[in-house]
């Protein structure tokens, strides 16, 4: 994969994507930015739940289960000093429909075990929950 990311002055750069979508990121005011574009962690954080939820939805899918809502609730821990690499990420995932618990959880340990290449890539610690139809997940993961 590659793409060119270009500066746009000040704080703000912007991108294409191979697949063909824009992409802008800026730094917050108070360091030098407009605000003009989403931060790139919290573009990294969507990556992961991204990558995952895409995996998910294909699994259970090809269990042939239909999800009728699937929602996921990201939440990244960072170090105090530079990097301020993110030191965990979990995921909880909210989904309803007639879902069976043990489809969901195999469903979920397939992404985060072996298929999620974005959190492959990152030395963070990635946890999840889950729940279905409201009921918290009883299955560790």
């Amino acid at each position: 994969m590659e793409f060119s990311v270009r500066w746009d002055g000040k704080m703000a750069f912007s991108s294409i994507t191979p697949s063909g979508h824009d992409i802008k990121m800026d730094a917050a005011e108070e360091v030098g930015g407009e605000n003009s574009g989403a931060r790139p962690t919290e573009l990294l954080l969507n990556a992961v739940a991204g990558c995952t939820g895409i995996d998910i939805i294909s699994i259970v899918q090809k269990m042939r289960l239909q999800p009728t809502r699937f929602e996921m609730n990201v939440k990244g821990l960072r170090a105090e000093d530079h990097p301020k690499r993110f030191t965990t990420i979990h995921i909880h995932y909210v989904l309803e429909g007639n879902l069976p618990e043990d489809k969901v959880v195999r469903a979920i340990q397939l992404s985060k075990n072996k298929y999620c290449s974005v959190a492959h890539s990152l030395s963070a610690e990635i946890t999840v929950s889950y729940s279905i139809n409201g009921a918290e997940g009883k299955k560790s993961i």
